[in-house]
């Protein structure tokens, strides 16, 4: 097995789940990797799209994708994941359509897993869909604490949380102000005048579609973390 290979297969390894108890195989891994496919994507365009047929599940290896459903409105965000995040998986599993479309946010490098081959593999291999389980369920985990921590709060206050929550390793979120009120359930108004605050309280800077976090600290106080 060559570097590539091993780091290929750390990697596989890392997005499924806990390492600390399940451990994988390397008969786990060969199969994991089998089933799937690397995908690259530029900018604008999409993994898949709303109510298309939901043959694949995708793990983000390299970039942000950005998870929208289209309203007579307009786009409505609904989220925004980077590596190591797994998307269309629920949908393949209850064999329902996508309901959310998922659009490369800058260049996008992502492992696909083809229906076909992943639902015979999560049959014949139970530990990786074990921990496929225990992927899913830390997923769903983040979102209900995240809920939780918005719930009765002011625009700005949720704002700090998210913009805390989201940010690259660079102290940078990308996203539009209208996307951010769309993740929030805010109107723009309420958001434009929240980020203008916490600009003038020194904790952020903005530009277009990007906020950069000037004093994380600012932020933990508003936030109330």
């Amino acid at each position: 097995m060559d570097t590539a290979e091993q780091q290929h297969f750390a990697w596989l390894a890392r997005s499924f789940g806990r390492t600390d108890y399940l451990p994988l195989t390397s008969t786990d891994l060969e199969a994991l990797s089998s089933a799937g496919t690397y995908v690259d994507k530029y900018s604008g365009t999409h993994l898949f799209k709303e109510g298309a047929d939901s043959d694949s599940a995708y793990v983000v290896r390299r970039g942000d994708v950005e998870l929208y459903r289209t309203r007579p409105s307009g786009k409505l965000v609904v989220g925004r994941v980077s590596a190591g995040a797994v998307i269309g998986d629920i949908a393949l599993f209850q064999g329902a359509p996508y309901f959310s479309s998922a659009q490369a946010v800058g260049s996008v490098t992502a492992f696909k897993l083809e229906r076909s081959r992943l639902l015979p593999l999560l049959l014949e291999h139970p530990m990786i869909a074990m921990r496929w389980l225990v992927a899913g369920l830390n997923q769903l985990e983040t979102t209900q604490r995240r809920v939780l921590r918005l719930m009765h709060r002011t625009v700005k206050e949720q704002v700090a949380e998210l913009v805390l929550d989201e940010s690259d390793r660079y102290g940078e979120l990308h996203l539009s102000q209208t996307s951010l009120a769309s993740l929030l359930g805010a109107s723009r108004q309420s958001v434009n005048q929240a980020l203008a605050e916490l600009k003038r309280d020194g904790g952020i800077d903005t530009g277009y579609r990007v906020i950069r976090i000037e004093d994380p600290q600012v932020l933990a106080n508003v936030a109330g973390r």
